[in-house]
């Protein structure tokens, strides 16, 4: 079998978006003067509360759904699960887990809803889960300023909006806050070493069970141990992480997410789901019931969203109730596009890479436009900008890709 020559047009082409986020990012770090132990302990913190919610867009976008803009909803649902863990003052790590456990029903219910209703528009899933985005945000302001403190009443201080009804513009979550970051929070260091012993053992237990995947993971722990030895034997190096901290569970629960990830597309469930985001007539032809696949492609990722937000807020401490949830499905949406995923293309590798170059843009931009332009604001804007220009730009070359496969399909058959 031939091999298929480089094509560096192509991988241009391909990688366009990615490509300029990374120019963009070099060119604001240069002119902004945040040091680097700064931005490096902003990204780690960034990293670890927006990395998930990105992650959950993967099984939709390879069921051939496109971006799932209606996560928005799954972040509606751990808000409310969050609201009756305030409510019932239950605090701390218990009280993370409760939230979960609210938010996995409400969310997979209204999962259950949402692919119902884009089973009825497909090849419109993504303007479909806008609209249905805007859609559940007016519910969720019934909910939560006319049900909530009026037909279900709040008892617990500064939940309810003082002279009226409704639930209070911001609700304080310093009872959770970090309640799974501070599990163990470690420094760099410390951090480094761990996950190099614990990708050491990995490999161990894979050579006694003769896998054939050692390869790999071996490279990966050679990798970690020499950024190991830099980090301890250049001081200039230490200096650099002397700020960051590493939430160890936060990264354990992303990990997970990834493994989840892969193992669930070499399952027969994951064949479906890439038969049917390749071609879903050929999917249903080979008996493959379509709907059905693309419902539980979007309960998971409606699932895994709400757990996604509720990892974001407890990093946070407090949340805005109706706005904290209107922005997630844009950001993380532009995210995966930026690491080089298409709407009918993404891993766990651009998932990550996405989500740390459209953050490390987004903590870098505003001290850059204030050094330029004397003004932080139109950093803040530009990068809202950005947002919707990668979503735009991702829809016009996959229209304009689809565009140049016709046309080469029509030159091949001539």
């Amino acid at each position: 079998m031939d091999k298929k020559k480089f094509d560096l047009k192509e991988m241009l082409r391909s990688n366009a978006v990615t490509i300029m986020f990374v120019a963009l990012c070099i060119a604001c770090m240069v002119y902004a003067k945040s040091s680097v132990s700064y931005v490096l302990m902003a990204m780690f913190g960034r990293m670890s509360r927006n990395a998930f919610i990105v992650l959950a867009l993967i099984i939709p976008i390879v069921a051939g759904m496109g971006i799932n803009f209606a996560i928005t909803i799954g972040a509606m649902a751990a808000q409310i699960a969050l609201l009756w863990v305030v409510e019932w003052q239950i605090v701390g790590l218990p009280g993370f887990l409760v939230a979960s456990a609210i938010t996995v029903p409400l969310a997979a219910v209204f999962g259950f809803l949402i692919g119902k209703l884009l089973n009825k528009m497909k090849g419109q899933e993504m303007i479909g889960g806008l609209i249905l985005g805007y859609f559940a945000n007016g519910l969720y302001q019934l909910l939560f300023l006319f049900i909530f403190g009026n037909l279900i009443p709040l008892k617990t201080s500064g939940l309810v909006i003082k002279g009226s009804t409704g639930v209070a513009n911001t609700i304080s979550l310093q009872t959770l806050k970090y309640s799974l970051d501070n599990i163990w929070n470690v420094d760099f260091g410390t951090a480094l070493l761990t996950t190099t012993a614990i990708f050491a053992i990995i490999v161990v237990i894979q050579l006694i069970l003769k896998r054939d995947n050692v390869l790999k993971m071996a490279i990966a722990v050679a990798v970690l141990s020499i950024i190991s030895v830099i980090y301890y034997s250049v001081p200039a190096v230490s200096e650099l992480f002397s700020l960051v901290s590493v939430p160890m569970v936060t990264f354990a629960v992303v990990g997970l997410l990834c493994l989840f990830n892969v193992a669930i597309m070499r399952t027969r469930l994951g064949q479906q789901f890439r038969a049917v985001g390749q071609n879903r007539t050929v999917a249903n032809a080979s008996g493959i019931n379509v709907d059905r696949v693309r419902l539980i492609a979007i309960v998971i990722s409606t699932v895994l969203a709400g757990w996604g937000q509720l990892i974001f807020v407890q990093n946070m401490g407090t949340f805005q109730t109706y706005g904290a949830h209107e922005q997630v499905g844009l950001y993380a949406g532009a995210a995966i596009l930026v690491g080089g995923a298409s709407i009918k293309k993404a891993t766990n590798k651009q998932a990550i890479i996405g989500c740390f170059l459209f953050h490390l843009l987004f903590e870098v931009a505003p001290s850059a436009a204030k050094e330029i332009f004397g003004d932080a604001a139109i950093g803040e804007y530009f990068r809202v900008f950005i947002s919707y220009g990668v979503i735009a730009m991702a829809l016009v070359m996959h229209a304009w890709s689809g565009i140049q496969k016709k046309k080469n399909k029509a030159l091949s058959v001539q």
